[in-house]
């Protein structure tokens, strides 16, 4: 399951009960509410902080939001890194986990290559 997204006064999260719905808190974790709930970007699995955006992977790629997580838009959508599984960013660039290994990108997900 995900981390808690810190985005200054709200909390952002994957809902624990339905992977198709983000949820924020703007009382510090204590009362969820739903910010994004649908089918489009499919099951989320992981999402990370990048600069201004969130970036989210899911059962359809890699997904990214700039106004805290209420729309979505497709990011990659390729198959040749494998099923995304996790993401975290390390300063300029995001690592992500995939059914095919560790892959980098440098460019904020739009492009990546595998980590050696």
């Amino acid at each position: 399951m995900a981390n808690l997204i810190n985005l200054g006064s709200e909390l952002l999260r994957i809902c624990p009960t339905n992977s198709n719905r983000i949820e924020v808190s703007t009382n510090n974790g204590r009362i969820w509410s739903s910010r994004y709930s649908g089918s489009y970007c499919g099951a989320f699995y992981d999402l990370t902080s990048y600069g201004s955006e969130i970036i989210a992977v899911t059962s359809k790629g890699v997904y990214v939001s700039t106004n805290g997580g209420r729309i979505w838009s497709s990011r990659y959508i390729g198959s040749s890194c494998g099923d995304f599984q996790s993401i975290s960013a390390n300063g300029s660039e995001l690592l992500a986990t995939t059914s095919k290994g560790l892959y980098v990108s440098k460019n904020g997900g739009r492009i990546w290559s595998k980590r050696s």
